[in-house]
C-alpha cells in the first residue's frame, strides 16, 4: 500500500522569512505560520476558547525568492507541502529535533499592497474572450489516488 504524506494550510505568517543561500545560488526561506481554530460555546454552555497553531514552514528555490520579495509578517498564505523531521544534536551535546512543512506550493492570499478594498471592473474589449469558463467542462485527470 502506498502511504502520503501531504500538508495543507491557510494561515497568517508569523514573522518575516529569513533567507539564506546554500552554496551561492540556492535560496531557502524559512518562516513561521499561524492556524487558529476560532473559540465557540458548546451545547452544554462552555465556552471552549480560540486555539492557534504555529507551523514551521521552510521553502526552497523559486518559492524562497518569491517570499523573499512579497511575504511579510502577517501576510495570508495557503501553503501546500509535506511533513519533515529532522534531528541534530547542539553545541551542548543535547538531543534537538523539529518537524517542519516543506512547501511545494504557496499562493499569496488577500489584496494586494496598496490595493483598494474594492477595484473597478475593467470593461471587456472586443479582443478579449467573453466565453466563460465552465468547471464542469474541465478534464479530469487520472493522479492516481484510489479516492
Amino acid at each position: 500500500m502506498a502511504s502520503v504524506n501531504k500538508v495543507i494550510l491557510v494561515g497568517n505568517v508569523g514573522r518575516d522569512p529569513e533567507v539564506r543561500y546554500v552554496d551561492k545560488d540556492l535560496p531557502v526561506a524559512t518562516f513561521s505560520l499561524a492556524t487558529t481554530t476560532r473559540g465557540y460555546k458548546a451545547k452544554n454552555g462552555t465556552q471552549i476558547p480560540e486555539h492557534t497553531e504555529w507551523h514551521r514552514i521552510v521553502l526552497w528555490r523559486n518559492l524562497a525568492k518569491i517570499a523573499e520579495q512579497y511575504v511579510k509578517k502577517g501576510t495570508p498564505l495557503y501553503i501546500e507541502g509535506k511533513l519533515q523531521t529532522r534531528s541534530w544534536t547542539d553545541q551542548q551535546g543535547i538531543q534537538r529535533s523539529v518537524t517542519e512543512i516543506v512547501a511545494n506550493e504557496m499562493q499569496l492570499l488577500g489584496k494586494k499592497p496598496g490595493e483598494s478594498e474594492s477595484v473597478p471592473e475593467q470593461p471587456k474589449t472586443a479582443a478579449e474572450p467573453t466565453q466563460e469558463y465552465n468547471k464542469a467542462d474541465a478534464p479530469v485527470e487520472d493522479d492516481g489516488l484510489p479516492f
